[in-house]
């Protein structure tokens, strides 16, 4: 299609006056322009001493030699030919937009002449890129010649350094070059001139010779050893005398130990009828002989403990023995080292080595390895339950770890709430205060990490246990801060101090996590467990009812715009469990975020509330609100029940139950809004406000049944 309209084009005409219009031009005119743009173009291309390269008649100029122009020309006089030609185009071209701007017919002669100009710059700046390709060309051949030049010089000099070290290698090995005898241990001069017959010594010969001084030492030697030989035979023969003596008292011996076995199960049954298993206690003594010191101390302490002061302790040691008592085995000497030196060499060679990676896997786990033994301890409750505590000592890191384990007399309901109260985790965190078990109390170890790339114990916790201080304390050991030291004894004082309290506080632990696991399946159920010794603390009715108890992560509770003030005081941790409570009464819903300190009973949990009632009410902006939170985390004492107080939790549950009834009946009425009003009042209030703050009556007077102010 394009073809076809470009023949069918007709060519363009201007008319001017005084002008003849154009029209198609013929072949010789077409010739006769280009020869004439060539000759200017070439005379517009002079070399820098003014000599033009094109001769001065144009129709005669043939052939001519770019390549050998190249040479003759100036780069930088052809950089400023082309900034003046790029700088003439723009002028031209400025010129004939405005010239055609005009629309005058009479600029059609200056147009073409400017055109002309125009083309005649286009051909000076296409021979301006063909010399600067020329230029690279050969500026590439010149680099390409000039670097193989250099990489033949580079074969060279590597032959020759090759060669050199060859003649090092054998130089090297002509040195090292070591005879046989030089391997043998031979006599003194003196030694030899003094106990070797004159016939093998021949001190005329050899003192002058040292050659022949050499080989008569080397007669000596061997006949020397012929002797040693002899003697060695007649050794022999005597130890085969005594072994076989040995093997006829072993028999004898080993007769015994059949007759000692049945003697000791004919008297199991005594023992048993007795409650003196003394043969099961000997297998225990006999086994704790291979404990390392800390878990010794450990086993020796808490069986004394449970024979004299707690019959329930029960204390055991598991583990193999044997791979115990390999670790005490010195290295057995391979006989074959020498013989199988070489096929060793060649496994070692196709053998892959491992990865920096897989290197420091295997140190970490050296560094971390158990030992095979450790001693477990039992600690029963009247209820039956159990709680089962595993002792394990890392050898390397010179510290000891527990594992928890708990079981029950009975089957438990599933609480979801409750899933963390006995879990191995979080069971025996804070015994003591501040003690997480999640690093560890020996700080020579940072030092040990830090070779194999450990950042922390924590994240071996899951698999090895947990490095709790009373832990170490219970094995003698005592890490001080101020002068680490790397290898600390076990003492025995210093377990016997702490076992009883800690015994104590473990059984403590277990009896206050099984009562709240109880409580946590009432409590996801909307009821509040309250026993008869605490019915005295609230009034009859309590129309306010718990409708969600949840248990939440510690970064969801921190981003409680309430509980600020709990996490300023350093009431609230990571270690700390974390609930959610929500207390409804009509269109009222009070919203409870409880913090459970680890060491629950002993210390309180903590409430923080938010009250969702014609707008969101809190400490910050209501002081009943502030109120309440009193009544639960300042006067909780008067919550704690009977010893030990494991009924806290759901007491002061029921009681901001109490008291949001209180703050709802108190509310005055609304005269705008018509009707009842929402809550009316039941409880029998002395005043209902008092003070500039107008606080309301939450204390709860029995057995009157009245409400009053604190």
């Amino acid at each position: 299609m394009s073809s076809e309209s470009s023949k069918k084009r007709k060519p363009k005409v201007i008319r001017t006056d005084g002008v003849p219009a154009e029209g198609k031009r013929g072949k010789g005119d077409t010739d006769q322009e280009t020869q004439t743009l060539l000759w200017r173009v070439s005379s517009k291309l002079e070399d820098p001493s003014g000599i033009c390269m094109v001769p001065s008649n144009p129709p005669d100029a043939r052939y001519y030699s770019e390549e050998s122009e190249v040479d003759l020309r100036d780069p930088i006089k052809d950089y400023e030919l082309y900034r003046e030609t790029c700088q003439e185009l723009q002028r031209l071209m400025a010129e004939i937009q405005e010239l055609k701007s005009r629309g005058i017919k009479e600029n059609a002669s200056e147009i073409d002449e400017r055109r002309v100009q125009s083309c005649v710059h286009f051909m000076t700046l296409k021979k301006l890129n063909r010399l600067a390709h020329i230029r690279l060309k050969k500026g590439r051949d010149q680099t390409h010649e000039a670097k193989q030049k250099v990489d033949a010089y580079h074969l060279q000099l590597q032959n020759l350094l090759y060669e050199v070290m060859h003649l090092q290698k054998e130089i090297t090995k002509c040195l090292e070059f070591k005879s046989k005898h030089e391997e043998i241990e031979l006599v003194s001069l003196e030694e030899f001139y003094k106990e070797a017959p004159p016939e093998i010594s021949r001190p005329a010969i050899t003192l002058t010779e040292p050659h022949q001084q050499t080989l008569a030492r080397l007669d000596w030697e061997l006949e020397q050893r012929k002797r040693l030989a002899e003697k060695y035979k007649e050794c022999l023969t005597s130890k085969e005398k005594i072994l076989k003596e040995i093997e006829v008292k072993k028999e004898y011996l080993s007769s015994l130990q059949p007759r000692l076995n049945s003697i000791m199960q004919a008297s199991l049954p005594v023992q048993e009828y007795l409650f003196m298993p003394f043969d099961q206690a000997h297998k225990q003594y006999e086994t704790a002989r291979h404990l390392p010191p800390p878990l010794y101390v450990l086993f020796v302490q808490a069986s004394a403990y449970g024979q004299a002061c707690d019959k329930k302790l029960v204390v055991a040691i598991e583990g193999s023995v044997e791979e115990a008592k390999a670790l005490y085995k010195p290295p057995e000497d391979s006989q074959d080292d020498e013989s199988d030196s070489d096929a060793e060499e060649e496994q070692t060679t196709k053998r892959r080595r491992p990865t920096l990676g897989v290197q420091l896997d295997d140190k970490r786990k050296e560094m971390l390895k158990r030992h095979p033994l450790s001693v477990t301890l039992d600690l029963k409750c009247k209820d039956e339950n159990v709680l089962h505590l595993t002792f394990h000592y890392l050898m390397n890191l010179n510290v000891m770890t527990v594992k928890a384990k708990v079981t029950t007399a009975v089957e438990m309901t599933t609480a979801i709430s409750a899933g963390d109260l006995l879990s191995p985790d979080s069971l025996l965190n804070c015994l003591y205060p501040g003690d997480h078990g999640r690093k560890t109390p020996n700080p020579a170890n940072q030092f040990q990490f830090d070779k194999v790339g450990i950042l922390t114990l924590s994240d071996y916790v899951t698999e090895l246990g947990h490095p709790y201080v009373w832990v170490q304390k219970l094995g003698g050991l005592h890490f001080p801060k101020e002068q680490p030291q790397h290898t600390v004894a076990a003492d025995n004082s210093l377990s016997a101090s702490h076992m009883e309290l800690t015994v104590k506080l473990l059984r403590s632990r277990l009896q206050s996590r099984l009562a709240l696991h109880k409580q946590f399946a009432s409590l996801e159920h909307g009821v509040v467990p309250v026993s008869s010794e605490c019915q005295q603390l609230f009034p009859t009715k309590i129309v306010s009812r718990l409708v969600k108890w949840t248990a939440i992560p510690y970064e969801d509770y921190a981003e409680l715009p309430y509980t600020k003030d709990v996490i300023e005081a350093g009431l609230a941790e990571d270690t700390h469990l974390y609930y959610m409570a929500l207390i409804e009464r009509g269109t009222a819903k009070l919203q409870a975020a409880v913090v459970l300190n680890p060491g629950y009973s002993t210390l309180p949990p903590v409430f923080s509330l938010c009250l969702n009632w014609k707008g969101e009410r809190n400490s910050s902006n209501d002081d009943n609100i502030r109120a309440m939170e009193s009544e639960v985390n300042v006067y909780y004492k008067e919550l704690w029940g009977p010893k030990p107080g494991y009924q806290l939790l759901t007491n002061q549950l029921q009681r901001l139950c109490m008291v949001l009834d209180v703050y709802l009946e108190t509310e005055p009425h609304d005269p705008s809004v018509e009707g009842p009003k929402e809550f009316p009042q039941e409880k029998m209030c002395l005043r209902l406000v008092r003070g500039p703050l107008r606080l309301k009556p939450f204390k709860f007077n029995y057995p009157q049944g009245f409400f009053s102010h604190r």
